[in-house]
């Protein structure tokens, strides 16, 4: 490398850091909603789902395919027959009233812990999908640098409040090891609060004990510090993985998604309220049966939602149904005073399109609106969760930051100042260079960075680049200008010890030659 090029790189590297200094990457807090809600539902109509999800209960059933949870609910009464449990109204409502409304989930940096429930709110992003959309827009097989990549993002972005776990699956590692590394790469690129996988009761065990290991056992008995998701299998039936991994989480206290997977017109009725009556049922009993597990455990109501083209059996995104959905959710949620999650910013395009855009922007509106308190799949979802676009999880994540602001409510701190303003500028003059306007610029309107507002013969010089290509070179930013959070040396190393000593005793031949 030449003089110059030295001098260039250390010139360019400089810049850089001034560019980082101003690039504002603390998080937000958790937002605090202070916008009216849209409840389509009246108190009536609240009841009659209420009483509909109670017959399904005691009448229909719920088939709970896990041995240890059948005893479970027979041991607190419940009617059981095989493996179909009918619990009556009675001992539903006795058991979900011990769930909290509310808690602290605590990160490793306590500056990022988050308050959760009632009216606070946190953005996550997407997880699972077996490909992405790399820096270069193209759809492959991720690796786990790929996946650290999304987690540096996540570090990076204000408004993404976790680094969540297997944004994508790293494709380059055994199946059955996969989850020590997911866990150990949302802790090790971001210090914000993370998920933790679910895949089996062992690997839920495994991702408890790399908390006790980052945490302290003793902490974790009585703080939240990591969430983890159990899916229904709808209609009306938990299987044992789901549950298994349930118990782990919630013995130790630690919070858990149920989360029905809906399916609407064919794992549901062909009917928006019918379909939540059924959902809200089977929510309930996972939400009960992990009160029988741990009284007072925090849980969270879930769910995801879409509904099936009757052209093709696709699932879709941003329809109305889904809104209206979350909409009756978000009362039902509030009704039993549990807090509960959905899912944003879904979209089916197979590229960055104007379809992902209108269909996440749907999506984003009415999950806010309704009142979504864990708002997951915040980032990045596109092709029905099939990738993770790198160029769509900056743009969602600045689309979230945008109805951050907005779910805010109307702020009245500088009312009386900004009148005066009127009255020393008067008609006829502007307010450009007015002191309120100079002091107040650069808050008082969001000024997207990813959107481009300027004439066309200006952006026609800057190279016509569309969205896709702006959000590609701001990732690629992003990650430039990363720094990774340092991890208390004596706790990475029990990590570390950890993780090679389950992937000593965990089998991984077998696992190595599947592939999707």
């Amino acid at each position: 490398m030449s003089i110059d090029a030295v001098g260039t790189l250390r010139k360019g590297r400089k810049v850089r850091k001034k560019i980082r200094q101003r690039r504002n990457t603390k998080m937000l807090p958790a937002l605090k909603r202070e916008l009216p809600l849209t409840e389509p539902l009246s108190e009536e109509q609240i009841l009659k789902i209420d009483n509909a999800s109670m017959d399904i209960l005691e009448n229909v059933g719920v088939v709970f395919r896990d041995p240890i949870a059948l005893d479970d609910w027979r041991k607190k009464g419940a009617k059981v027959r095989g493996d179909q449990v009918f619990p009556d109204r009675y001992l539903i409502r006795e058991l979900i009233e011990t769930i909290p409304s509310d808690f602290t989930i605590h990160a490793r940096n306590s500056n990022n812990n988050v308050l959760f429930g009632k009216n606070n709110c946190i953005f996550v992003p997407m997880t699972g999908a077996p490909y992405l959309r790399d820096l270069d827009d193209i759809r492959r097989n991720p690796t786990l640098e790929d996946l650290a990549n999304f987690h540096k993002l996540c570090h990076m972005l204000p408004v993404i409040h976790s680094s969540a776990h297997h944004i994508v699956e790293p494709f380059d590692h055994p199946i059955s090891h996969r989850h020590l590394r997911i866990t150990y790469s949302s802790i090790k690129h971001s210090d914000k609060t993370f998920m933790g996988m679910t895949t089996s009761p062992k690997n839920a065990e495994d991702v408890m004990r790399m908390c006790e290991i980052l945490f302290g056992e003793s902490f974790l008995r009585e703080n939240a510090v990591c969430t983890g998701n159990c899916n229904g299998n709808s209609p009306l039936v938990w299987d044992e993985t789901m549950l298994g991994a349930l118990r782990e989480f919630s013995q130790r206290n630690q919070p858990i998604l149920c989360s029905p997977f809906v399916l609407g017109g064919a794992n549901t009725p062909a009917s928006v309220s019918a379909t939540v009556a059924q959902l809200n049922a089977e929510a309930l009993s996972a939400l009960a049966y992990s009160q029988i597990v741990k009284k007072g455990a925090p849980v969270i109501y879930g769910h995801y939602l879409s509904t099936v083209s009757m052209k093709s059996g696709s699932p879709m995104a941003g329809t109305p149904e889904i809104s209206l959905m979350n909409f009756m959710i978000g009362q039902m949620a509030r009704f039993y005073n549990i807090p509960w999650r959905s899912s944003n910013t879904l979209g089916g395009s197979k590229t960055f399109d104007a379809q992902a855009g209108y269909e996440s922007a749907t999506t984003l509106m009415a999950v806010i609106l309704s009142g979504a308190n864990y708002i997951w799949h915040s980032a990045g979802w596109n092709e029905a969760g099939m990738h993770c676009s790198m160029a769509k999880f900056v743009v969602d994540a600045e689309q979230c930051e945008m109805a951050y602001k907005m779910a805010k409510g109307v702020q009245w701190d500088d009312f009386e100042e900004a009148l005066q303003a009127i009255t020393d500028v008067g008609p006829g003059g502007h307010f450009l260079g007015h002191p309120h306007t100079l002091k107040k610029f650069q808050e008082a309107y969001f000024m997207p960075k990813l959107f481009d507002n300027n004439t066309i013969e200006q952006w026609q010089a800057e190279g016509s680049n569309e969205i896709n290509a702006r959000a590609i070179s701001y990732a690629k930013e992003l990650l430039d200008d990363y720094e990774e959070p340092k991890l208390e040396q004596s706790k990475k190393e029990a990590l570390l010890e950890y993780i090679q000593k389950r992937e000593t005793e965990i089998p991984a031949a077998d696992a190595l030659n599947q592939s999707y």
